[in-house]
């Protein structure tokens, strides 16, 4: 498809020029992360460094040939490119090679690709498209449903291989939800799972769920004023209880206190139900749902922490928590990383002079822990100009977005804004002890190619819609 519509006026500049500088200062850092005596020459194509440059120099000119597209083609083949990318995620379960545990790449030869940093942008478009109808009302379940699906089938994909990073990145899509006009209960209740995730751990599952209860009937006070009603609720709950107590300990004698709670929450929802129904007590029935979900959703964690993640991903919840210290086994990346940080101060140690990077004290610090050779060779000055580069990024890309003139091109926006700023958090986070390793490279500064790539997939098809922003999109 050609266009008519002049790519160079019409391209935003200062995001190009951002993500120039951005790979150029991360080839940089990926030398100084590898360097070593007997490979000093930048160019040395056996090294690291030398392979990145290979990869920044097919990027740009793949920049250039998404540039060349017709906008209206990543609307029109919205769908394709995801049903192609998912199908990818499905295959490399089959026939992806086993790295550190997890079936996430294919190998051609020298060559690694990994299809789920492709996958963000499919599933960006995908969405996109999605709603990009006007007539889609993200207050109604048949525009959630389809939409949340969008969004968990990958991640879902990727939770099996397992790659818990890339899990969590595609649960980024629901702030574009959330701007599309998705209830604010919605994304609250989100952010609430999040909180009562680390709650679960934090807190014996029954005082976290009697915590619930309370909290539950207190709702219930301030919203009816009503004690008779308070006092019912509560002496039916306890009868019901009782009895399944009293089953428990003198015949079943196998369901535990937790268990005995979920089914007395589970049967005095249908003894409300009466009441909700007659009174139509929307408010009460909120309320009833919302605290039989959460002492349900901590069971699951509970049941999910300890039989589906893997030990070691456990010990980096557990050390992050504060539960472990384990500076030489599972925590040791992150403690070496905090010690590069710090040990960096306002100036930095200066370039290739890094001790922690030189004697190669933190592992996977060209990939994971990049930004620990940002902090100790140009410390808190270099820092900080690393993470403002990001956040006028971000700023950037929420002020593209928001001047787009179709529906597209402004919900694909803030699928690239909200992938990138993720990745920058959670990045960041893991190499200053902040948040669990979960293994998320830092966009355009990590080594690797299947992240380059797909970072800048992600951005330039966005700046290709925001070039032809005039042009009639469907």
């Amino acid at each position: 498809m050609r266009s008519s519509v002049n790519i160079l006026k019409g391209i935003d500049k200062t995001t190009v020029l951002i993500f120039l500088i951005m790979i150029v200062m991360g080839w940089f850092n990926i030398y100084a992360a590898v360097y070593n005596d007997e490979h000093k020459e930048i160019f040395d194509f056996t090294q690291r460094y030398g392979k990145q440059f290979i990869w920044i120099m097919a990027t740009i000119v793949l920049a250039v040939f998404i540039m060349i597209i017709d906008s209206r083609f990543y609307l029109f083949f919205a769908w394709v490119i995801y049903a192609i990318l998912m199908f990818l995620l499905l295959m490399v379960l089959i026939l992806g090679k086993d790295i550190n545990g997890a079936r996430s790449w294919f190998e051609f030869g020298p060559i690694s690709l990994q299809p789920s940093e492709f996958a963000k942008f499919g599933t960006a478009l995908a969405l996109a498209s999605f709603l990009n109808n006007r007539r889609n009302d993200l207050t109604k379940l048949k525009v959630i449903i389809p939409a949340v699906a969008i969004i968990l089938l990958p991640a879902l994909l990727t939770a099996i291989q397992p790659d818990l990073g890339s899990t969590i990145v595609f649960f980024s899509f629901f702030i574009v939800l959330f701007r599309e006009g998705m209830s604010p209960i919605i994304f609250v209740s989100g952010l609430l799972m999040v909180l009562l995730f680390f709650l679960t751990l934090l807190f014996n599952n029954l005082y976290l769920e009697i915590a619930l209860i309370a909290i539950a009937f207190l709702l219930v006070w301030f919203s009816t004023r009503k004690w008779k009603l308070l006092l019912t609720g509560l002496v039916l709950m306890l009868v019901i209880g009782g009895i399944i107590y009293a089953l428990d300990f003198y015949i079943i004698k196998s369901l535990g206190n937790e268990t005995v709670l979920v089914i007395t929450l589970l049967l005095s929802g249908i003894a409300y139900a009466y009441y909700f129904y007659s009174k139509k007590a929307v408010t009460l029935l909120v309320i009833y749902l919302f605290l039989a979900g959460s002492v349900l959703y901590v069971n699951s964690v509970d049941f999910a922490y300890n039989h589906m993640l893997k030990p070691h991903q456990r010990e980096r919840v557990e050390i992050m928590l504060g539960f472990k210290t384990d500076t030489h086994g599972t925590g040791y990346n992150v403690n070496q990383s905090i010690i590069s940080v710090g040990s960096g101060g306002f100036k930095g140690k200066g370039y290739l002079q890094g001790t922690q990077t030189k004697f190669k004290f933190v592992p996977a610090q060209s990939t994971d822990f990049i930004f620990c050779t940002v902090g100790e060779e140009w410390g808190f000055l270099g820092s900080f100009v690393v993470i403002g580069l990001y956040v006028f990024l971000l700023i950037r890309l929420i002020i593209l977005a928001e001047r787009q003139r179709s529906n597209f091109s402004r919900i694909y926006g803030y699928g690239v804004a909200s992938v990138l700023f993720t990745h920058f958090f959670i990045n960041i986070g893991m190499a200053i002890g902040l948040v669990p390793v979960i293994g998320i490279p830092l966009p355009f500064f990590s080594y690797g190619g299947s992240s380059l790539w797909g970072f800048t997939l992600l951005l330039f098809i966005f700046l290709r819609l925001d070039a032809g922003r005039t042009e009639y999109l469907a």
